[in-house]
């Protein structure tokens, strides 16, 4: 990870109880470069109810589970004062306004940095499969929440945007977890298999999502761009994905570390290189 998080004082990341978004937090508490609050969301911190991908297991035909809230977010916060963990059930307005108010004062008019929108959920379900139910759930997620909680964290990321120039980090920044199985170019062809309906449109929608908001905030100096992980051991990734959670997460933050200008309103993986919409 490069030096770009010593410029950045604040990072707020959705979904951080787990996988991806609970590395990040890992990752960005024990560097030497790193920001000096690091905000790590989950929906309940004492007991969180998922939805999770199952299909790579296709024996499970109830995608929802019971989960804890990370011991390891837990004690990462005990033990460091830069980590704040806060409740936020990102399809919830209420709860979404209740953690602008406890990061704003924390933050006060310094404002927020960046805004990681990283929790989303998966419910396998080809055509013979899919509900309409499904599809809203796995939409309202992955596509209508990262909205709502950008649109209620932009008075704090527009703050951070009065400070300095150029585009980045150490100005404002939203980043959008999104997905390759979101392209729609890349899904054609013979090789094309995984069929998530339900999932591949709702990062279809994200990605249009992140080009509306950069074309919309581009002029305040707030950066915005779509990000591809990888397919990552996750639960949601499954046991045969192809890479580790600590890979794909040191990719993803040194891409958001070096952020600027050139990468405002693009689709990149955890690699930085650019992927079709």
């Amino acid at each position: 990870m490069s030096g770009g998080f010593s410029t950045c004082r604040s990072v707020l990341i959705t979904g951080a109880n787990r996988g991806l978004g609970l590395q990040m937090v890992k990752d960005l508490a024990k560097s030497n470069e790193r920001p000096d609050r690091v905000f790590a969301t989950a929906r309940k911190p004492a007991d969180a109810k998922y939805l999770e991908s199952a299909y790579l297991q296709p024996k499970i035909s109830n995608c929802a589970r019971i989960s804890p809230t990370s011991e390891e977010l837990q004690d990462l916060a005990r033990s460091n004062s830069r980590v704040h963990i806060i409740t936020l059930d990102v399809n919830s307005q209420t709860s979404i306004d209740t953690a602008v108010q406890e990061v704003t004062s924390l933050v006060g008019n310094e404002g927020l940095n960046c805004l990681i929108n990283n929790a989303a959920i998966a419910i396998p379900g080809e055509l013979e499969t899919v509900t309409a139910d499904n599809m809203m759930k796995v939409f309202e997620s992955n596509a209508v929440s990262p909205l709502m909680v950008t649109k209620a964290f932009l008075p704090l990321l527009r703050a951070a945007a009065t400070r300095g120039s150029g585009m980045g980090i150490h100005r404002a920044a939203v980043v959008n977890m999104s997905s390759s199985l979101g392209s729609i170019q890349l899904n054609w062809g013979p090789d094309v298999t995984f069929r998530a309906y339900a999932y591949r449109t709702s990062k279809a929608a994200l990605n249009m999502l992140t080009r509306c908001l950069a074309r919309q905030l581009e002029a305040e100096g707030v950066l915005c761009m779509a990000l591809h992980p990888g397919w990552v051991r996750t639960d949601m990734g499954g046991p045969t994905a192809t890479l580790s959670v600590e890979e794909s997460t040191s990719g993803v933050l040194s891409v958001i570390a070096g952020l600027s200008e050139k990468d405002h309103g693009q689709f990149q993986n955890y690699k930085g290189e650019t992927l079709p919409w």
